[in-house]
């Protein structure tokens, strides 16, 4: 199968090589693309190198598939394009996100909406993932009501120059900033741009994507703060369901959940850590407790790696389905 990966020296892209490779997705013919500036580097894909080719290329070579990771400018200029061609597009850009006619999609949850007519298949924002990824299966039994969230944002989530800023503030060099202050040994209560009611998109990417996925009765407030920390985004969540609950099925139905690992033993200090969580698939949760100030309300603790669940495996997933199903 022909496969272009649109963004393929940017972080994500460079992590969708790797997990197309890792499972092993049936790739046989590989076009790396990216932009002009990128044009004729080399990428590595399977021991093998592949030059970078441009975006017009790539349409024209009309690959089966194509995974995204170049911003929302242009996955919107663009993937209409690949879409025109044939091709089946999974944007990790928040290009498609909000837009009613493209599904948005984590496959534990809700891959069975998709058919051989969607072309352009929105990823959902690295945050959401984690999170309706660990809250899910308990919403299928408890019926969830209300979630307030605070996450923890790795400068991954960033790019680079946010990684290349903290590197540079640690070894006391001038760095160029990313963020509007420092970042190392700080901690930004922003991600993203503010709107006019307060919030910042990120945060209000949890709640429309939270609805647009899950169930849009649910009501969501997030704040959002980035760490300096690489590898991985952690959120506390707070649940309030329809149902009571007893705190070992909770645990039970978490053992169980597809994609979710269960670190819950306070004794034994353990618990999910980005530490621990980088370079992993799944999705750690733990700290699970009762919130006592309220009726059927749980806390959690969740961790995932942003570059990864967060953003290339959630995508790489989505082909695999496609794939699975004979839908690309």
């Amino acid at each position: 199968m022909k496969v272009a990966v649109v963004g393929a020296t940017g972080l994500v892209g460079r992590k969708m090589l790797q997990v197309l490779e890792e499972r092993d997705f049936p790739v046989a013919e590989f076009f790396p693309v990216a932009s002009e500036r990128s044009l004729g580097k080399e990428v590595i894909f399977k021991g093998k190198a592949y030059k970078v080719i441009s975006l017009e290329e790539a349409v024209d070579a009309r690959p089966r598939a194509a995974l995204f990771s170049a911003g929302a400018s242009v996955s919107l200029a663009w993937a209409p394009r690949f879409a025109g061609a044939g091709v089946t597009v999974v944007d990790n850009s928040s290009a498609w996100r909000a837009d009613p006619s493209k599904k948005l999609v984590i496959p534990e949850i809700n891959a069975c909406v998709l058919t051989k007519e969607d072309k352009i298949i929105a990823n959902p924002n690295c945050s959401t993932i984690q999170m309706l990824v660990a809250i899910a299966p308990l919403h299928r039994r408890f019926r969830v009501k209300r979630i307030v969230v605070s996450t923890y944002q790795s400068i991954t989530g960033t790019g680079v120059r946010a990684v290349r800023q903290m590197e540079a503030e640690r070894n006391g060099e001038v760095a160029e900033r990313v963020y509007p202050y420092p970042i190392d040994r700080n901690c930004l209560p922003q991600c993203d741009s503010f709107l006019d009611n307060g919030y910042t998109k990120e945060e209000m990417k949890l709640v429309n994507e939270t609805r647009k996925i899950l169930d849009d009765s649910i009501r969501v407030s997030a704040t959002a703060a980035r760490i300096p920390v690489v590898g991985g985004h952690s959120e506390s969540i707070n649940i309030e369901f329809e149902m009571d609950f007893d705190l070992e099925e909770v645990r039970a139905i978490l053992r169980e959940a597809e994609g979710v690992i269960l670190q819950d033993d306070p004794g034994r200090a353990l618990y999910p850590m980005p530490i621990t969580a980088n370079d992993r698939d799944e999705v750690f949760v733990g700290r699970v407790r009762r919130d006592f100030s309220r009726d059927n309300a749980l806390n959690l603790w969740v961790v995932a790696d942003n570059l990864r669940k967060g953003a290339a495996t959630n995508a790489v997933q989505i082909a695999e389905y496609l794939y699975r199903n004979s839908l690309l």
